[in-house]
């Protein structure tokens, strides 16, 4: 079926054009308070105008609006390198999460390894207890736990410690006058793998005007990974877990190891 007039246009068409408009949303809603969303709009305009005057069969000023355009577009993979990424980010993540026929169509013909465990019960009591300890101590703390995950870009923004996991030891990186008490631990294999690492802090304009820097680098490292995030709050000593979109907050000691235990193992 095509429809008739200035531009012929077919079911096809129609699906194109509303399959780069949900692709053009997706992308607003992912920038959207960024300081660059106005260049992607200016580019955007330039498109369209583009697509207008070629339909119109304007040859010059097309060819200049086509090599603004392509000028736009090398800015915006400039401007836009950690949208970017975390947007391919997000389409692997969707797709681990939305793969239960591949996956099962695996296990039919291939024999499941057994899953490891992430962190040991034991090592996940420790952390309870030295967040508890820190909280009673109003101590800020941020630590991310890995899951399929690596982090592995986190780690190296930070210094590598490579230690057990235990109580003491996660208090004394968070300690105010201790040399690694900025950033986050991050622990992965069951190791306290580094400390003083530095997270993506999110923009999202919907967080909560009471939560701080260190509840926005949490957030920010749960939009790009699948890691879970521990926090404990300086100011208010109140335990907070965050995975993906979930947020707990004021957990006691008890909570917070056995949600970790569930998540964990």
């Amino acid at each position: 079926m095509q429809v008739q007039g200035l531009f012929s246009m077919g079911i096809l068409d129609v699906v194109d054009i509303l399959l780069v408009a949900y692709l053009i949303y997706k992308i607003y809603k992912m920038t959207r308070g960024s300081v660059a969303v106005t260049i992607f709009w200016t580019v955007s305009a330039l498109y369209a105008a583009r697509v207008v005057v070629r339909a119109l069969n304007m040859e010059l000023i097309s060819t200049i609006l086509g090599q603004l355009t392509g000028i736009g577009l090398l800015a915006l993979l400039i401007v836009f390198q950690q949208e970017i990424r975390r947007f391919l980010l997000y389409l692997g993540n969707y797709y681990k999460s939305h793969h239960n026929i591949a996956l099962s169509l695996h296990r039919f013909f291939f024999k499941p390894k057994e899953r490891p465990v992430i962190m040991s019960e034991s090592n996940v009591a420790e952390v309870a207890e030295g967040c508890a300890q820190m909280s009673r101590e109003y101590t800020g703390a941020l630590i991310a736990i890995a899951r399929n995950d690596s982090l592995q870009d986190w780690v190296n923004s930070g210094v590598r410690v490579d230690g057990l996991v235990r109580a003491r030891l996660l208090e004394s990186c968070f300690f105010k006058n201790a040399p690694l008490h900025d950033g986050a631990v991050i622990l992965r294999n069951d190791r306290l793998e580094a400390a003083q690492c530095i997270l993506p802090v999110s923009e999202d304009p919907k967080i909560p005007k009471r939560l701080g820097l260190r509840h926005r680098a949490a957030i920010g490292l749960t939009e790009l990974t699948d890691a879970l995030l521990v926090i404990v709050s300086e100011e208010t000593g109140a335990i907070s877990l965050f995975y993906g979109a979930e947020r707990h907050e004021g957990l006691t000691q008890q909570q917070l190891q056995r949600k970790l235990t569930e998540l964990l193992s």
